[in-house]
């Protein structure tokens, strides 16, 4: 497959950057800068594009059979990914290519019958983190009222941290996952493996899925 990659030289998308050359895809990744350049494996084709702006998404779109959009914004501007996403999907649209969002786990309803989602428990989630999840969820809504483009809305676990491939993780849909602990993890590295199984599998076109220990 020909993969193009947002957010390329981030926590998660190099590691799907990684973890989909490793797999004989012939991938795009883009980044802002040429600082992210330096960051890329000589196996992907670097590009930098604005993804503000949607005819440059659509452009480094073309021609891919997928993209994998990862963007993070700094503290302070969480709600920027809104935008960004928007842009993302609209480029999507314009080319025509299914695009899988990485987003949050805010949107998730917490198990064992909980009235709640991670977001809207009062002591789920630390005050640091509230910026961030709200940005999540108004993100995945977006993508929820998407209807002229291929979407795909990924939510990792509450924890999402570099680690290692443990090679086994569960995959859910709108449910947080917890393991025999009660804990609620992923590392990147199985998260990206997910991210690329999902590519080639196509399983949650326009609907979403999370996945966890």
């Amino acid at each position: 497959m020909k993969i193009v990659v947002f957010g390329a030289s981030g926590d998660v998308g190099s590691r799907v950057v990684t973890e989909a050359v490793t797999r004989g895809h012939d991938v795009t990744a883009v980044v802002r800068n040429e600082a992210g350049l330096a960051k890329l494996p000589e196996t992907a084709k670097g590009v930098i594009a604005s993804v503000s702006d949607p005819s440059a998404v659509a452009k480094a779109m073309a021609g891919h059979d997928l993209a994998i959009s990862s963007l993070r914004t700094p503290p302070g501007h969480e709600g920027d990914v809104v935008a960004l996403t928007r842009s993302i999907l609209k480029g999507a649209s314009i080319a025509d290519v299914r695009v899988i969002i990485v987003g949050g786990a805010a949107r998730l309803r917490l198990p064992n019958g909980s009235p709640h989602t991670v977001l809207s428990d009062p002591d789920f989630l630390p005050e640091s983190i509230v910026p961030t999840a709200r940005a999540s969820l108004a993100q995945a809504e977006l993508c929820i009222s998407t209807v002229d483009a291929d979407w795909t809305y990924a939510s990792p676990s509450a924890l999402l941290r570099p680690g290692t491939h443990r090679g086994k993780f569960r995959i859910g849909t709108d449910t947080l996952l917890i393991d025999a602990n009660g804990n609620s993890e992923i590392s990147m590295e199985d998260f990206a493996v997910a991210l690329v199984d999902e590519a080639q599998s196509a399983q949650f076109i326009r609907t979403s899925f999370t996945v966890g220990y």
